[in-house]
């Protein structure tokens, strides 16, 4: 199930979706303040690709107080915005029983796009 997942969510929009986030990543990445945002723009943009099977965790390694700090500033530039686009896809999609298990997919691409510094999908 999770193979075909992947491949009908990669046809269906996941290419897409990673292309936006490469490109808005890429864009940040031009600037020297944007390029911890942009890194974690494409960090959801390859997450975009092959969501099933994987699920968001913490990462070891991160500081957490910068995590913070910096997820505060994502949430109020993009994080909230992502955030209720991936919601409004995931309940368009959770109308049918078909959209349920992608509708959750962007249920589960929405909390990483809510913080994504100091968590991954692995």
């Amino acid at each position: 199930m999770r193979i075909l997942g992947n491949i009908i969510w990669f046809i269906l929009g996941g290419f897409f979706s990673f292309l936006g986030y490469i490109w808005g990543g890429f864009l940040l990445c031009l600037t020297i303040i944007g390029i911890p945002w942009g890194l974690q723009a494409m960090k959801i943009g390859i997450a975009h690709l092959t969501p099933f099977g994987k699920s968001v965790v913490a990462t070891k390694n991160s500081i957490p107080v910068l995590s913070f700090f910096l997820n505060i500033i994502w949430f109020l530039f993009a994080g909230l915005w992502i955030a209720l686009a991936e919601l409004i896809f995931g309940v368009l999609l959770c109308i049918t029983i078909l959209g349920i298990p992608f509708g959750l997919q962007h249920f589960k691409l929405m909390r990483l796009a809510l913080y994504p510094f100091g968590y991954d999908l692995k």
